[in-house]
């Protein structure tokens, strides 16, 4: 039985896990049905009325285009209309997970419908109207152009994240692993480095040889700031190399002494230009528009390829140009609809895709001298992640607020639920 009550972030919390760039995709989504769309009615009405079935053909697959965007459209509206919503727990913010996963089947079946018409025609050869199908292919093309176009502001989906108030924006994570420091002392060469792949920045000291040993508790690192402020920094083991408990401040431009058994090193620190790492991408990406854009690409690739096919077939006569074009083509669609269905599935049951994030809750916790009993980290929506936790402590004072301030410092935690046991006393 615990001895605290469970609890959340924040008193009287929402629950809106919307990505931040989430009306601005969903207003790029609705642009690209509108212009399939008119897209679709030119070409049923012009085929109609000069008697091409080619260009009907055509437009009644920009229609299953235009009904693949509207699944992510709809999911988009239906998500920002119901983001309060009760009913839905844990908020609506993985809707465009689902409407994603949903696309990747549907891109699935025209993988596959585009290999059974080729191998149909490698078996069978149909004679092509070259004037007609080239124009189209031509044509279809453009239209994929200008869907990526008006898709391509954030088909990476890089929004940021809240913070625990759901008031501020995810400030940009940095990378300095380009700077790394070595150290020559008696206990061996030590590599010192500022670590923020995803994570707050903390000092890392990492050996450089097999006989390098170095004890978390004889080592700290004072940094010295232009204007004469100082900071030292304790550290603790993790297996493999030492990591400072403390995150680091910015601006990231200081002098730094290295205190080892032996005396003290200084180093020096420069400000670098920040990027986003792979893991905060991989974190905030919008699977919603990643599905749209994966479509208007995949469509585009297809058009490329029917028209080098058909350029071959008329140039050369080699027919069966324009079926292997469209079997590459189901290959690299069914590639791109696996890798969309693999990662929207995973975040759909919950998994843990960032495991780098359970460990740092992990060791914040136990840097405290308590014990996680039980840890959940998993994705509610883009840039924001969810995590409960059951943690065993002998400082009868450490409520749930206690750990709560501890875990401020993960921008990305949008929700944290805290339970706190008491460690039986030992007789």
């Amino acid at each position: 039985m615990s001895n605290f009550a469970n609890s959340a972030f924040g008193a009287g919390h929402d629950h809106i896990f919307l990505g931040a760039a989430h009306e601005d995709n969903e207003r790029r989504t609705w642009m690209v049905i509108a212009l399939c769309s008119a897209m679709m009615v030119a070409e049923i009405v012009g085929g109609s009325l000069f008697g091409s079935l080619a260009l009907v053909a055509d437009g009644l697959h920009m229609s299953t285009h235009a009904g693949a965007m509207l699944i992510a459209a709809l999911a988009y509206t239906y998500a920002r209309r119901h983001a309060s919503d009760k009913r839905f727990v844990f908020g609506t913010g993985k809707l465009g997970d689902l409407a994603g996963f949903t696309s990747a089947i549907v891109l699935a079946m025209i993988a596959l419908l585009i290999g059974y018409e080729a191998v149909s025609r490698f078996l069978s050869p149909v004679p092509i109207h070259f004037g007609q199908a080239i124009p189209i292919a031509i044509l279809g093309l453009l239209v994929n152009l200008a869907s990526v176009w008006l898709l391509s502001g954030d088909h990476h989906g890089h929004s940021h994240g809240h913070n625990h108030s759901h008031g501020h924006a995810h400030e940009d994570e940095h990378g300095h692993e380009d700077e790394v420091h070595r150290v020559f002392g008696s206990a061996g060469v030590f590599a010192l480095s500022v670590f923020e792949d995803g994570v707050p920045p903390v000092f890392r000291i990492t050996p450089e040889t097999a006989s390098s040993k170095l004890s978390a508790n004889a080592v700290s690192v004072t940094t010295i700031r232009p204007d004469g402020t100082h900071q030292t920094f304790a550290f603790a083991d993790r297996g493999g190399y030492l990591e400072s408990k403390d995150d680091i401040p910015e601006p990231h431009a200081f002098k730094a002494i290295v205190h080892l058994p032996d005396g003290e090193h200084q180093i020096e620190f420069e400000e670098h230009e920040h990027d986003h790492s792979d893991a905060q991408a991989a974190a905030n990406r919008d699977h919603n528009i990643r599905s749209a854009y994966i479509h208007v690409i995949a469509d585009a690739a297809v058009s490329v390829l029917a028209i080098i096919g058909l350029l071959l077939a008329r140039a050369f006569g080699w027919v069966w140009m324009d079926p292997l074009a469209g079997v590459i083509g189901a290959l690299v669609i069914a590639n791109w609809s696996w890798g969309l269905m693999r990662d929207t599935g995973g975040i759909l049951l919950d998994m843990n895709l960032d495991r780098r994030m359970a460990e740092n809750v992990r060791h914040v916790i136990e840097d405290n001298g308590d014990t996680v009993l039980d840890l959940h980290v998993w994705r509610v929506g883009p840039g924001h992640m969810s995590a409960i936790v059951s943690v065993a402590t002998g400082e009868a004072r450490r409520s749930p607020g206690f750990y709560r301030a501890a875990l401020k410092r993960f921008k990305e935690l949008s929700h944290v639920t805290v339970e706190v046991n008491p460690t039986p006393a030992v007789a």
